[in-house]
């Protein structure tokens, strides 16, 4: 792929052209000049947008596709079309399909659907058989195949002796190990959290103290076996202390947040509209506070839309029944920009990489290109014409936000 591209701004810490306005040119998948003004003696293509500034390829550490067995959520063809649209080149796809990922020939069917993509899928696989908590799945072998961490989609592992021999197994080969953060029979049947608001609605709540607890929980296991652990989408203030501490005693852990519970809380579901149920749930301002202030000092290493594809069937039911989950890739940038300022989001969307097995690039002349092109300045109210997604169960619907993404250049293919 060659091209040249026109008056971009820079954002990349590491690169040394960082906040400069440049020319910059790609041949054959890689960049071979940056300058201010490049000619174009050869005339490739050129690329002129509004705006346009440019940063490393943006990562996301969870997101749902559906395939294989579930195609009408979404499919991995059109799920890598709706992260280049919101400006992913690269994204870790979890195991809750149909079958659940949880083999070697399972992590080889999942990579043979993405070949040859702009957006390179990084498979997670289960971390147990069937994602059930009994037995550990085929670590070693998923590795080998390519799978670059070991969860159960929001499956809790109940079973503390199962987490321990998981970090102690996966520590032979460097294997990252992810523990929901739910202890289920504290949670029970809570269906958003445990507040003077789920009282007055009536709906049975999830209290902070099962996210806490089970937290809690990892991070003793964690210390003793010496391994590698990621906590996803924590949600409380108490979940950031616990991590906090870890963090100071120099354990190997890192942790998630998804970008709907920096900007919701509770009180958004008084009128029992399902689009707003998600799990973790949506918890209080003071939750809240205590994440963004964890975001900002480095206690949540990074962002995450969870993205999760659900039919309307499986929303457009009573509150209980209804199944948890929101899409989010189309939304991330815009709603990351509502609480940070611009190099702050990018430097959050670029975060994570090295934990999932992937190398960081930078925007340096020889480097392959793996750019994100966007304009961070425009302003809109997100609405369905701005979904990719199969599935349109986005909570942010109606939100306002701010900046918006012309796509990716990455694995020398461009997709605008």
């Amino acid at each position: 792929m060659n091209l040249l591209i026109k008056s971009a701004f820079i954002i990349d810490t590491k690169s040394d052209f960082h906040n400069s306005t440049q020319d910059i040119l790609i041949e054959k998948g890689k960049i071979s000049k940056i300058g201010t003004p490049l000619e174009n003696p050869n005339n490739y293509k050129e690329l002129v947008l509004d705006n346009l500034h440019v940063s490393q390829g943006w990562f996301d550490s969870s997101v749902c596709f559906g395939e294989p067995g579930f195609e009408d959520r979404e499919t991995i063809a059109n799920g890598l079309k709706t992260a280049a649209k919101s400006g992913f080149t690269s994204v870790a796809m979890q195991a809750n399909t149909h079958p659940v990922i949880d083999s070697n020939s399972d992590i080889f069917f999942v990579n043979s659907k993405a070949q040859n993509n702009a957006v390179t899928l990084l498979p997670i696989g289960a971390l147990t058989k069937n994602s059930e908590s009994v037995d550990l799945a085929e670590l070693y072998d998923m590795k080998t195949a390519g799978a670059v961490a070991f969860s159960d989609y929001k499956t809790p592992i109940s079973n503390p002796n199962l987490l321990k021999i998981a970090l102690q197994y996966a520590s032979n080969f460097d294997g990252l190990v992810c523990s929901f953060p739910q202890e289920k029979r504290i949670a029970g049947l809570g269906v958003m959290n445990e507040n003077v608001m789920s009282t007055s609605l009536g709906l049975k709540g999830n209290p902070n103290l099962a996210e806490a607890l089970q937290i809690a929980r990892d991070l003793y296991i964690l210390e003793y076996t010496n391994g590698k652990l990621h906590i996803p989408t924590i949600s409380t203030a108490e979940s950031v202390e616990l991590i906090r501490e870890a963090k100071k005693k120099k354990l190997d852990v890192t942790c998630s947040v998804a970008i709907h519970n920096l900007l919701f809380s509770d009180e958004v579901l008084s009128d029992f509209d399902t689009v707003y149920k998600v799990n973790p749930p949506l918890r209080t301002q003071k939750d809240i506070e205590a994440l963004i202030e964890g975001v900002k000092d480095g206690t949540i290493d990074m962002v995450t839309s969870d993205h999760n594809p659900v039919t309307i069937e499986d929303k457009k039911v009573e509150f209980e029944q209804a199944a948890y989950g929101t899409i989010g890739l189309e939304s991330a940038f815009g709603a990351l920009q509502t609480l940070f300022s611009t190099k702050k989001t990018i430097g959050l969307l670029t975060k994570g990489k090295s934990r999932f097995g992937l190398e960081n690039s930078s925007l340096n002349i020889g480097e392959l290109a793996n750019l994100t092109l966007f304009n961070p300045d425009t302003k809109y109210t997100f609405s369905e014409e701005h979904i990719v997604s199969k599935s349109k169960n986005s909570l942010f619907l109606n939100t306002d936000l701010k900046g918006t993404v012309y796509g990716i250049i990455a694995n020398k293919k461009l997709s605008l």
